[in-house]
């Protein structure tokens, strides 16, 4: 077995142990790390992977049921083989049982009654030795992993390219719902990704663990062997999972870091402090550049957002209940997924352009998007929109001509007439939808318009009145002058 593991195959050519396989030939090419005696019903607990089981039969039972569940467990805990002594305390074993070996790969050996167990597990440990050289070597080279991030500052991807080299595995990371856990490290299937970090380490051709963090774990290694390679053992799986737990860890404090500098930074462009020079170097260190966009984020919580902006290039700062976030434009199709989320965009604009025009565009498409119960509203995609000014002076005159009167009744009677009828106006003149979004029954909302129509001197039956009611009511929502 000179220059690669252990194997079953390996085993049933040694002479001297005298032994016969009885089923499970698909699985001789399974590795044997130790070979221990075992009159449990159930093992496992104490079992770390690749053992070979060996029983005098006291640990089988005798039903068919039971010694197909047993068979399971042991295969399912990665148990190489199960070795039965010939002639002592074997119950006879069922078809059910063979079969279930033969479907599994999992050989059943037969030791003669003059091999003892000792003596297969001298065989085993002797042949493992220089395996366990090789491994011990590469615990202390995965060990150096430490000094390579200390002394080459190495990325991640090319980290982990080192660790599958030394370690014999094909390494893959990600999070407890199978995301991506660090740049440049794939994930695996999320067949294999463990339920529970209370899961036995070892899965088929290799190994889960949890990958430690505070709080609860980051997510899971898998390492699974690699065709040709000397894999170095669960030991040193365990070992790359603590490298990851600090890359996690460094990853996650840059992260933090990198998030408040960008809040400051979105800060200090929405106050229109910094010059467009300066502005794009803070964007580009936040690799924000090409076309970008300005949201205004209601109604979801800032963790749910952060879940929701991961693995994307975004700038993020709140104010009270509302969320800013500067990104692409693409961001507006993922936050506009989020339950409950109401969420306005600005139109696109070059990285480092001042903010005035973009914070009021944005602003005015959240109260839009709230209004009328929309998830994401884009400033200008709408007809009436992009017909509008600009100019705030012209959109202030237009309000005062047409809704000053409403706009002060409404402030000296705590009333909601400007408000009512914007929401009546955007549902198309639904009186019950737009009494269910105001949360008022549809009598008082029929009040209430005909209360504005009194006050404007607008008959809103009218379509020219209804027009120029509501390009005032469009431009007072621009200006963020209805809540």
């Amino acid at each position: 077995m000179d220059g690669h593991k252990l194997t079953v195959e390996d085993l049933l050519s040694f002479p001297a142990l005298q032994l016969r396989l009885l089923t499970g030939e698909r699985g001789l090419q399974r590795s044997v790390s130790w070979a221990h005696v075992s009159e449990l019903e159930d093992p496992t607990p104490w079992l770390l992977g690749a053992e070979m089981i060996m029983t005098a039969g006291l640990a089988v039972p005798r039903s068919a049921a039971g010694q197909r569940a047993y068979l399971e467990r042991l295969d399912d805990a990665g148990v190489s083989a199960l070795a039965l002594s010939a002639q002592l305390h074997v119950p006879p074993l069922h078809r059910t049982f063979l079969a279930t070996a033969r479907e599994r790969g999992m050989p059943v050996l037969e030791v003669p009654l003059a091999v003892p167990f000792v003596a297969i597990a001298q065989e085993v440990a002797a042949a493992v030795q220089e395996d366990a050289r090789h491994r011990l070597g590469a615990q202390l080279q995965v060990f150096g992993a430490l000094r390579w991030l200390a002394t080459e500052n190495l990325d991640t991807a090319t980290l982990f390219r080192r660790l599958e080299r030394l370690s014999g595995y094909d390494i893959r990371l990600c999070t407890p719902r199978g995301r991506p856990l660090l740049p440049g490290v794939p994930t695996p299937d999320p067949a294999v990704i463990p339920a529970s970090v209370e899961a036995p380490p070892t899965i088929p051709g290799g190994f889960a663990l949890p990958v430690p963090a505070p709080g609860g774990p980051a997510g899971f290694l898998i390492a699974f062997e690699r065709e040709g390679a000397r894999p170095a053992g669960l030991a040193v799986v365990q070992h790359i999972a603590t490298v990851a737990a600090l890359q996690v860890a460094m990853f996650r404090s840059e992260r933090e870091t990198l998030r408040r500098e960008g809040a400051e930074t979105l800060a200090e462009l929405l106050q229109d402090v910094l010059d467009p020079a300066a502005a794009q170097r803070r964007l580009l260190r936040h690799s924000i550049q090409g076309e970008t966009a300005l949201l205004v984020v209601r109604g979801v919580t800032e963790e749910a957002l952060l879940r929701c902006l991961a693995d994307r290039p975004y700038l993020l700062l709140g104010r009270g209940e509302d969320r800013y976030v500067l990104g692409s434009p693409e961001l507006g199709a993922a936050v506009a997924g989020m339950p409950g989320v109401a969420a306005g965009m600005s139109r696109p604009f070059v990285p480092g352009a001042p903010l005035r025009v973009a914070q009021r565009e944005a602003l005015w498409a959240v109260s839009h998007a709230a209004a009328s119960g929309r998830s994401l509203v884009r400033y200008g995609d709408d007809a009436t929109g992009r017909w509008m000014p600009d100019d705030p002076a012209a959109l202030a005159a237009l309000v005062e001509h047409v809704l000053g009167e409403v706009l002060g009744y409404d402030r000296a009677h705590g009333s909601r007439l400007l408000p009512s009828v914007r929401a009546w106006m955007e549902r198309d003149r639904r009186m019950e939808e737009a009494a269910a979004a105001l949360h008022v029954h549809p009598n008082t909302l029929a009040y209430r318009l005909r209360r504005f129509a009194e006050i404007t001197g607008r008959d809103l039956s009218s379509s020219e009145a209804f027009a120029e009611v509501w390009l005032a009511v469009r431009a007072a929502g621009q200006l963020g002058m209805i809540d």
